[in-house]
């Protein structure tokens, strides 16, 4: 069965689909011997594909791994910077992965991390319907009845965000643990909803994503998900 040739980089885990198609718009993906210019040429797997040059990898059974960000990291490949990054502080022996989504610089706790961008790519779609499930440390005054609407969704600077429910795990003065579930993610969305109701985020921990927990992981651990806990979960909803 043929598919984009986007789609087919991404189920090897060399790169998402949206990287594979600037490395394709870059011209530097050949099918045999003809260099392609648009995202949209398919494949099956058995043309001789190049990157650079070079054959790309064998596809490998796909596998998810739970993993700990500590603060600190970035969650990309590659910094301008030269900043430190989640995949520079892998544990060795890792192949190579990509992240389900992101946590920014001074988010830490759950991210999941996999060798098949295009589970990746599905995932992280909001249609999915998987909750994320954020313990927020915040400062500022509590107004419970701001809290209580977030479950209505709300407009910040012409951007919408979805339903956002928050319980008060427990609060002292003018600091408090709230417990956030969302299931859309959009980029610094909890900082920026808390910031819009008057609240400062001093921690934000995810705790979980969909079925997957942090439970027991220390800062900086891996732990690979099981093959058949990985089909339990994933098998009847996505392609594996």
């Amino acid at each position: 069965m043929s598919e984009r040739i986007a789609k087919y980089m991404a189920r090897l885990g060399i790169c998402s689909r949206r990287e594979a198609e600037k490395l394709i718009l870059q011209q530097r993906v050949s099918v045999n011997g003809q260099v392609i210019e648009s995202p949209a040429f398919n494949v099956d797997g058995s043309e001789k594909i190049l990157l650079d040059g070079e054959k790309l990898p064998e596809k490998e059974t796909t596998r998810l791994w739970l993993y700990y960000k500590p603060v600190g990291l970035l969650t990309t490949h590659r910094d301008n910077q030269n900043r430190p990054t989640v995949f520079d502080n892998l544990p060795s022996g890792m192949p190579r992965v990509i992240s389900v989504g992101r946590l920014d610089l001074n988010s830490e706790g759950l991210l999941l991390l996999t060798n098949n961008g295009e589970l990746s790519r599905k995932l992280e779609l909001p249609g999915n319907g998987w909750v994320r499930r954020y313990k927020v440390k915040v400062h500022g005054f509590l107004d419970e009845a701001k809290l209580a609407s977030l479950a209505k969704g709300i407009s910040i600077d012409g951007i919408d965000y979805g339903s956002i429910k928050v319980e008060i795990e427990n609060k002292a003065g003018t600091n408090a643990w709230l417990v956030v579930s969302l299931t859309e993610g959009k980029n610094r969305e909890i900082r920026k909803v808390m910031k819009a109701i008057g609240l400062e985020v001093a921690r934000l921990i995810r705790l979980s994503y969909g079925p997957f927990q942090l439970g027991s992981l220390k800062k900086g651990e891996v732990r690979e998900v099981p093959g058949k806990v990985l089909k339990e979960q994933l098998g009847s909803k996505f392609e594996l």
